[in-house]
């Protein structure tokens, strides 16, 4: 009987020490600080293919999270990170994010650019939705001072209907759009700030 005993303290000793090292690994993930070797330090990217997140609304990176969490947004490298997040965690992440200070642009392109940029943003009406200097609100992403190869990805997959878009609002925005246009809009976006 005694060996019976000690086996059930064992197993519910070792459940507890399981059930406690998960909720450490998951509190971890939403760990600001982990998301630094890829969105930058305090959500400043450096690498162009990987969104800035400071600065932007809460509401819009705790949305994305959840996508990412529910499989409606993939990405291999999100994806995982997500699927851990618990919605708590996932409202600290957006709470922390959205009130990092923005980093100024690296470099601005050139006077054309920037005109035909500020061109097409009012021919196609992008601040009805991203806010009058484009820095996102609720919902909706800050295009200001996001990475420019980013943005270009983005703006092809809403055009071929392959990024997964809400309300489908930015994908009929994108058909208009030529490649030309896209990398117009990437540069002058990724320079405002």
């Amino acid at each position: 009987m005694r060996s019976k005993a000690r086996f059930s303290a064992l197993r519910i000793a070792l459940g507890l020490a399981v059930g406690v090292l998960t909720a450490a690994a998951a509190h971890a993930a939403a760990d600001p600080q982990l998301c630094v070797a890829c969105h930058g330090p305090n959500g400043n990217s450096q690498n162009p293919a990987v969104p800035a997140l400071a600065g932007q609304p809460a509401q819009f990176i705790s949305t994305q999270l959840v996508m990412f969490r529910e499989k409606r947004r993939v990405n291999e490298q999100m994806s995982p990170i997500a699927a851990t997040l618990a919605n708590a965690d996932i409202s600290a992440l957006g709470k922390f994010f959205s009130t990092q200070q923005r980093e100024a642009p690296a470099k601005k392109p050139a006077d054309d650019v920037m005109a035909s940029g500020k061109a097409l943003t009012e021919k196609f009406n992008c601040v009805a939705c991203h806010g009058a200097a484009l820095k996102g609100q609720q919902h909706i992403p800050r295009l200001a001072g996001q990475q420019a190869d980013y943005l270009r990805t983005q703006l092809r997959g809403f055009k071929a209907g392959t990024r997964f878009d809400m309300d489908g609002n930015m994908t009929a925005a994108a058909q208009p759009l030529g490649e030309p246009d896209i990398d117009v809009l990437a540069q002058y976006l990724s320079a405002l700030e």
